[in-house]
């Protein structure tokens, strides 16, 4: 039986002190999520940013039940429409992934199956799903991959994988995740692979499935540039917490944590002098404290002071309705927006 989440008032999806730890025996735990919290309402885009090994897409793992179940610890909770999703049984999370939440992952040749062509695993989402008959199922998979923009969807049913471009098994992968209607699609890294102008595409094709469909979406990327125009809310990620979260237009206006600024410098700018040296943040992901002894950006921050190792800092709200994690943020910062996708 399918399992049917009951629309109410309040936000569509409530993630709150989300936590995953990884264990392997004989080796040290990892914790790629620490405590993190977001909301995210209907038609709402709400992005999650940083770079790669911050707990992006380990959070979106968690909350749609796609982790392994042996040697992973997971706490917290994540309220989709009222239901903990953590907290059902892996048959009950299975009917309502696909239906009512779907995703999008960051690799589609590898996401798709080699030797089934493109039509059969479209239309098991929808047989499986909507219970139609394969039949209908068919024609509909067909309608799908128009919408998203496939040409000769019929010819495109009967191929495999390896026969599409990769933009074409992006969008194939698009078809199978907006195949229900699903209320909350989780996009990871989607456009990562892809070249500039199908990257421009495929945002503009999730951008119009969340205003027609009224699906609310959460956008993973580690490029603030891709999330300038997309997305209403934006929650930084480091070392599992979120450091900062803010409206769009507040964030890119005057980002206040330290790293939030570093990403923002680090993407080049068109209107760049000649010969100007690129940005960089200094070290890498790996170079963290435990958040227990401070703040994990302190190695790499150009803003630390002693206070920085007093201990976790806290997420202090703001005015504006942000908020960051940061005992010296840098409050006089202007405007710093990537060329040509700027906020607007």
């Amino acid at each position: 039986m399918t399992m049917v989440v009951e629309r109410q008032a309040g936000p569509l999806l409530e993630v709150s002190d989300l936590s995953v730890v990884f264990r392997r025996r004989g080796q040290r735990e990892v914790r790629a999520v620490d405590g993190i919290s977001f909301t995210v309402d209907s038609g709402e885009v709400v992005g999650l940013v940083g770079e790669s090994g911050c707990g992006k897409s380990v959070t979106a793992l968690a909350v749609t039940g796609l982790l392994p179940p042996r040697g992973v610890e997971v706490g917290g909770q994540a309220r989709f429409g009222g239901t903990d999703l953590l907290a059902l049984d892996p048959r009950t999370r299975r009917d309502l992934r696909g239906r009512e939440l779907a995703m999008v992952f960051q690799d589609p040749i590898s996401s798709l199956n080699p030797v089934v062509p493109i039509g059969v695993q479209v239309t098991e989402v929808l047989t499986r799903h909507r219970e139609m008959s394969l039949r209908a199922a068919k024609v509909e998979a067909a309608g799908l991959l128009d919408r998203v923009g496939i040409p000769d969807p019929q010819r495109r049913l009967r191929e495999y994988p390896h026969q599409l471009s990769g933009g074409m098994r992006q969008r194939a992968l698009i078809a199978m995740a907006v195949a229900c209607q699903p209320r909350l699609l989780i996009a990871d890294e989607p456009t990562t692979a892809l070249d500039v102008t199908i990257q421009a595409q495929i945002l503009e094709l999730l951008k119009e499935l969340v205003r027609e469909l009224n699906t609310a979406l959460i956008m993973i990327t580690h490029d603030l540039g891709v999330v300038a125009g997309m997305c209403d809310r934006i929650n930084v990620l480091y070392a599992g917490k979120v450091v900062e979260s803010a409206e769009r237009r507040a964030l890119f206006a005057a980002p206040h944590h330290p790293y939030t600024v570093g990403l923002l410098k680090s993407i080049p700018r068109l209107d760049a002098a000649r010969g100007e040296p690129l940005h960089a943040i200094p070290g890498s992901v790996r170079d963290v404290l435990p958040w227990q002894e401070g703040c994990a950006f302190t190695p790499r921050c150009p803003r630390r002071v002693e206070q920085c190792l007093d201990g976790p800092p806290e997420l202090t709200p703001a005015a504006d309705g942000r908020a960051y994690r940061c005992v010296n943020p840098d409050l006089t910062t202007g405007p710093v927006r990537p060329a040509a996708t700027a906020a607007s």
